[in-house]
C-alpha cells in the first residue's frame, strides 16, 4: 500500500509539472510547452526564436472551419502556396482529434520546415504553425518539435484580468456584463449574452475603443461625434434625440443619445454613444440595448463608463 500511495504521488507531482510547463499566450485560450530556446512573441500569438528566424504561431479558429482547414493542408492546395508536402499524420487526443501535416518551403532563398497541427476541439479549432529554417535544425530538432505538439493543451476561458490586461486603458467596472471579446491594444466588448453567438434577440452590450487624434478645439467636437455615430454599423431608423458636450472622468467628452431599430431583428433599441478626449487619443463607447430594457441597462453603461481611465 505504501509503494502504491508513493507511485501516486509521484504521477501526480509529474502531472502537476507538465501542466506548469504549458504557457499560454496573452488572451489565447490554447497553449502548450515550448522547446528551449523559444519565448513568447511581442508580434504575434505564440512563441519564436528570433534571432534563428525560428516561430511557433497558435491560433483558434471556429470548429466550421474544419472542412476548410482539411483541404487548404492537402498536398495539392499546399503546393499552390509554395509548399513542398512530405507527411499528414491523423492522431487521437484527448482534446479531440487532430492531424499534422509537414511541408517544406523557401522563402528568400531561407530553406525552411514546416509543420501544421491543428486539433479539432468541442467549440474551437487549434492551430499551431511551426517554421524551423534547416540551418536552425540542430537547435529544433523534430523530436523537440513533436514534443512541443504533443504538449498542446486547451483552457475553457481566459481569466478576466488576462483579457483586460490586453488593453490599452483599465476598465474598473464591468457592471454584470461578461466580456464579449477584446481587441489587444485596441478594444473590449461587454455584453449581457450568454455566448459569442449571435441570438435572436438584441443584448444589452457596450463596446469601449481608443483611438488616436480627436479634435483638439471644442467647437468641432459635435461634427465629429455626429460623424462617428453616423458609422455604427447594424442600426436603422435612427433618430438622434440629443447631442451635447460633457465631461466624462473629469476630462471633456461628448454624448449622443438616440433611438432606432437592429437592422438584423428589426428590434426597438436605444443606443448612447460617449467620447472622452485627451491628449492625442481619445475613448469611444457605443451601448446598445433594447428599449424595453433601456433604463436598467442605460445605468449599469454609465458605471462601465464612470470606471474607464487610460492607464
Amino acid at each position: 500500500m505504501i509503494i502504491l500511495r508513493s507511485l501516486l504521488v509521484l504521477l501526480a507531482l509529474l502531472s502537476a509539472a507538465q501542466a506548469a510547463d504549458v504557457v499560454f499566450p496573452a488572451g489565447s485560450r490554447v497553449g502548450l510547452a515550448p522547446p528551449p530556446g523559444l519565448n513568447k512573441s511581442n508580434n504575434f500569438q505564440g512563441f519564436e526564436d528570433a534571432e534563428h528566424n525560428v516561430a511557433m504561431i497558435i491560433a483558434a479558429l471556429p470548429r466550421e472551419a474544419h472542412w476548410d482547414l482539411q483541404r487548404s493542408t492537402s498536398a495539392e492546395e499546399l503546393k499552390k502556396r509554395g509548399l513542398t508536402f512530405e507527411a499528414r499524420e491523423d492522431q487521437k487526443l484527448a482534446d479531440g482529434d487532430a492531424f499534422l501535416v509537414i511541408a517544406h518551403q523557401e522563402v528568400e532563398k531561407l530553406k525552411l520546415r514546416k509543420w501544421i497541427f491543428a486539433v479539432l476541439a468541442q467549440d474551437l479549432i487549434a492551430l499551431v504553425t511551426v517554421q524551423v529554417p534547416d540551418d536552425a535544425a540542430k537547435l529544433y530538432p523534430d523530436d523537440a518539435i513533436r514534443t512541443a505538439l504533443s504538449s498542446v493543451a486547451i483552457r475553457p476561458t481566459v481569466p478576466v484580468e488576462e483579457q483586460l490586461g490586453m488593453l490599452p486603458f483599465r476598465v474598473g467596472e464591468l457592471a454584470q456584463f461578461r466580456i464579449g471579446g477584446v481587441i489587444p491594444g485596441r478594444a473590449v466588448m461587454l455584453t449581457d449574452s450568454p455566448s459569442d453567438d449571435l441570438g435572436p434577440d438584441v443584448d444589452a452590450h457596450i463596446v469601449v475603443a481608443v483611438a488616436p487624434g480627436g479634435p483638439g478645439q471644442a467647437a468641432n467636437r459635435d461634427v465629429f461625434a455626429r460623424d462617428l455615430f453616423s458609422t455604427i454599423p447594424n442600426l436603422k431608423d435612427v433618430h438622434i434625440n440629443s447631442a451635447e458636450p460633457l465631461r466624462i472622468g473629469g476630462q471633456p467628452g461628448h454624448q449622443v443619445m438616440a433611438v432606432g431599430k437592429d437592422a438584423r431583428t428589426g428590434s426597438d433599441v436605444n443606443v448612447v454613444q460617449w467620447l472622452r478626449f485627451g491628449s492625442g487619443a481619445y475613448i469611444h463607447m457605443i451601448a446598445v440595448a433594447r428599449s424595453s430594457t433601456w433604463i436598467p441597462a442605460y445605468a449599469r453603461f454609465r458605471q462601465v463608463r464612470d470606471g474607464i481611465d487610460l492607464q
